[in-house]
């Protein structure tokens, strides 16, 4: 439960946090998207598909890598808060640095732009991992936990609303204002984006923590230790982090959808802007209904639900008599992300002590990251080298066996903790 001071924020913590969340997801999932203005914008430096497909590997790298490094200070903090806002300007200042140097092309040329902005992205991605274990630390400290998946998955629905609407803006000003000056512009709006959602965020009320929840910072030379004690004593995270691999190699499949359409049935470029539309608003539309769901019912098994319709769009495309079809692939698809984004967050700091959760969670992530660079890169060495056919077979059966994984062996961490607790009351009675 949690103390009265956090009772009594509540409200005002929950409100700040999604406009946050929201004004984020306008400069970060809209006007500089990772998927979509990045990529357009490097394309204008360089005709190297793999250094700008790179770009996808480096915002995993930077997010999930840094976690566990940084797991260890944080369980050690009272209070999160100071630390968020410390190293969440590292991750948002960066696009001021884009706009200058979107502005700045036409005098220091695109060779050097090219690698200036590869500098600002990874410095911009290293700042978004050395946040996320505070942040996330943060955010299940002051929310009830009966209540963090539906808070995740509101701001989550709020994220995918703003950044629709920063989408749309960033093609309003590419379509009138011509390269470099259109992106100097949307790097520009979004830095200030992000640094009025910067003073919401830091509107956040955090109490410091009791001491039985503050652990002890351990030695790096015995940090290692200290994990590999947690994943020996904790059976049920260990099954967690095998089904989350087994699902990050199923997930891939969605990098390869629009290219299978496009080879497959010719799908025209104004018609794949159309199933980004339909993945944002099923995205939009299911977050706040899967987090409440996921409150009431257990996270697992939405995770077990996310999974079988991973495998079903799998199932879908590899069927499609026509291109008509990918607009139930991409609608469940946003299903599935919203699910896998709110849920993941929420059951990970479900396991083990309040003291041990960074560990948790820097693990959770970094121990993952690996199969999150690697999977894309080799499953497009084997459409290329065999077939779409074999490629997404293997997709659909890690999405087969990691629900195989949630069911059997995995038990839904809220529950294991509620009952030990109840077998603890007893006992004392």
């Amino acid at each position: 439960m949690l103390p009265q001071d956090l009772r009594d924020k509540l409200r005002h913590n929950a409100f700040v946090n999604i406009m946050d969340g929201s004004l984020f997801g306008f400069g970060i999932m809209g006007l500089a998207s990772y998927v979509t203005i990045i990529p357009l914008f490097l394309s204008f430096l360089t005709e190297s598909t793999a250094l700008i497909g790179f770009v996808a590997a480096l915002f995993h790298i930077g997010w999930q890598a840094p976690q566990l490094i940084t797991s260890n200070y944080v369980a050690s903090l009272p209070r999160y808060k100071p630390v968020v806002l410390a190293m969440t300007l590292v991750e948002r200042l960066p696009f001021f640095g884009l706009a200058l140097l979107a502005f700045s092309i036409p005098v220091i040329g695109k060779e050097t732009a090219l690698i200036a902005a590869f500098l600002l992205l990874g410095l911009q991605s290293l700042g978004g991992g050395l946040t996320g274990t505070a942040w996330q630390s943060m955010i299940s400290k002051i929310m009830p936990p009966h209540r963090l998946g539906t808070f995740f998955g509101i701001q989550s629905a709020c994220v995918n609303l703003f950044g629709a609407g920063g989408a749309l803006l960033a093609s309003v000003i590419l379509e009138r204002v011509a390269f470099p000056e259109g992106f100097g512009l949307l790097f520009l709006i979004t830095g200030a984006s992000l640094l009025v959602s910067f003073v919401f965020l830091a509107m956040t009320y955090e109490s410091k923590s009791a001491p039985k929840n503050i652990a002890e910072p351990v030695e790096w030379r015995r940090f290692g230790g200290r994990l590999r004690q947690i994943l020996r004593r904790d059976d049920n995270f260990r099954w967690f982090l095998i089904a989350r691999g087994l699902t990050a190699v199923s997930l891939t499949a969605i990098s390869f959808y629009t290219i299978y359409g496009i080879r497959r049935f010719d799908m025209a470029p104004e018609f794949a802007g159309a199933l980004t539309s339909v993945l944002l608003i099923s995205n939009m539309l299911s977050s706040s209904v899967i987090g409440w769901i996921g409150d009431r019912w257990g996270h697992r098994r939405v995770l077990i639900a996310a999974n079988l319709f991973t495998v079903l769009a799998i199932v879908i495309a590899l069927a499609a008599p026509d291109v008509r079809w990918f607009y139930g692939v991409f609608a469940l698809t946003g299903v599935v992300n919203s699910a896998q984004w709110s849920t993941i967050m929420t059951i990970t700091v479900q396991f083990g002590s309040v003291a041990e959760r960074p560990y948790y969670i820097g693990m959770a992530n970094t121990l993952i990251a690996p199969v999150t660079i690697f999977a894309p890169i080799i499953g497009g060495w084997l459409v290329d080298a065999v077939s779409f056919d074999l490629t997404f077979g293997i997709f659909a059966l890690a999405g087969l066996l990691s629900i195989l994984v949630y069911v059997v062996p995995m038990r839904d961490p809220r529950a294991l903790t509620e009952a030990r607790a109840g077998r603890v009351v007893a006992t004392t009675d």
